[in-house]
């Protein structure tokens, strides 16, 4: 796991909520936990864009936060599954509403995640 070099700032609950949620895949990593998707093998077949290492590590860490269960099975070759705990639970209506908000802003998002990309973006503010 990474270990920042400063002291993590824990002032409010959107920091605190940074400091365990911040992953590139986490979010869509408990989210398809919570669909039944239970071994790192089906999570990769579900984000082929993600690097196995780099969702491990993400794995790993939601693991240190208290929001996944990993169990080995020893069975050969060994089994490995994951599910959300209890605390994990509790953040599926919080994913579920940022996806919902994210739908109903879905053209909006999608042109400035472009317009970034694309490196046109001057920080200037147009009204539509």
């Amino acid at each position: 796991m990474y270990i920042n070099k400063t002291p993590p700032s824990l002032n409010c609950g959107l920091d605190l909520a940074g400091e365990v949620l911040y992953g590139k895949w986490k979010f869509r990593i408990l989210w398809f936990i919570h669909q039944g998707n239970k071994r790192s093998s089906e999570l990769q077949r579900k984000m082929p864009d993600a690097n196995s290492r780099v969702l491990n590590i993400q794995l790993r860490e939601l693991e240190c936060h208290e929001l996944v269960i990993r169990t080995i099975y020893p069975v050969m070759p060994p089994k490995v599954e994951y599910t959300l705990t209890d605390f994990g639970k509790t953040l599926i209506p919080v994913l579920s509403s940022i996806g919902k908000w994210a739908e109903e802003h879905q053209n909006q998002l999608k042109e400035v995640i472009l317009r970034d990309l694309s490196g046109s973006s001057d920080n200037t503010h147009i009204d539509k």
